[in-house]
């Protein structure tokens, strides 16, 4: 088998999780692969995410480290055995490599903590919301590009609906709600949807309001595998995602994620009447800006 030469960013983390587990054993490429009954070359291969490493030699690794438990190992080969191909794969060539490292994460994630201070997530649009944001925001881009990236960001959305779905948790700042688009209904029919895709057992999603504490400028999404190890927090940047992995750099996210769910109005919830709903709250936001648009 040849060489990667594009590898997916989950095979690209596989093999800094190798270099990392090899630094913290104090040894150098040359005696971990000597220990591995590999040449050096191949180990320097695994590290760079051009080839992978059997399972075996990933536990005598991880062995010699010491005090790794057994769920990240497993975690970690099963990583190492991607072959980063899934539903995405027809839109290579279409898109962005990001676009489809996140598909990627999100298909093997169990939990996706979002913020979007400007535009409704991803994973909770109406394919007229996302026409109409790219129709209006990506003026560079041809329309078989705009059709490519729409059809991309409905079909994500499969994973919410998925045999083992993520625990999905979204907020959304109240700015976002108000966005002015040339179509009245389709904000209208967005609205709408966000009241229908709460009642999916594994959504949340809240609103923080303009009354509220100045939230993050830039959107976020933390990425939880079942390993928090592996965890991964995606920053959104107009011209490219940042993707940000480690123990320190996670949790600084889900830190702040956490202490915007604390500021942000209760969830969603259309099953709870509406008298038993006290104070302000996420559903009675949504409805009192969707009531002009009906």
């Amino acid at each position: 088998m040849g060489l990667r030469v594009n590898p997916t960013y989950r095979q690209r983390r596989f093999g800094a999780e190798v270099r990392r587990l090899r630094e913290r054993a104090g040894m150098s490429v040359a005696e971990a692969a000597a220990l591995m009954g590999m040449r050096q070359p191949h180990l320097s291969n695994a590290e760079a995410a051009r080839t992978g490493l059997s399972p075996d030699r990933v536990r005598l690794l991880a062995t010699t480290v010491g005090g790794i438990s057994t769920t990240y190992i497993e975690a970690l080969i099963e990583l190492g055995q991607s072959s980063g191909k899934g539903w995405w794969s027809t839109y290579r060539g279409l898109l962005d490599d990001p676009h489809l490292d996140l598909a990627e994460l999100e298909s093997g994630a169990t939990g996706l903590d979002n913020y979007e201070p400007m535009f409704i997530p991803g994973l909770l649009q109406t394919r007229g919301y996302a026409e109409a944001i790219y129709r209006d925001g990506y003026a560079n881009l041809s329309e078989e590009d705009k059709e490519a990236a729409v059809r991309f960001r409905i079909d994500r959305q499969d994973v919410l609906r998925s045999e083992a779905p993520p625990e999905f948790h979204a907020i959304v700042h109240e700015a976002a709600l108000h966005l002015g688009l040339r179509d009245r209904t389709v904000m209208r029919d967005q609205l709408i949807h966000l009241i229908e895709v709460s009642r999916l057992p594994n959504v949340t999603i809240q609103v923080l309001p303009f009354e509220g504490r100045v939230g993050f400028g830039s959107g976020f999404m933390v990425i939880r595998p079942i390993v928090p190890e592996l965890a991964t927090a995606v920053v959104s940047h107009i011209e490219r995602d940042l993707y940000l992995e480690g123990t320190q750099a996670v949790g600084k996210y889900q830190g702040w994620f956490g202490k915007l769910s604390e500021q942000a109005l209760p969830p969603i919830d259309a099953s709870v009447p509406p008298d038993a709903r006290l104070g302000k709250n996420s559903l009675g936001l949504v409805q009192r800006l969707l009531y002009p648009l009906l």
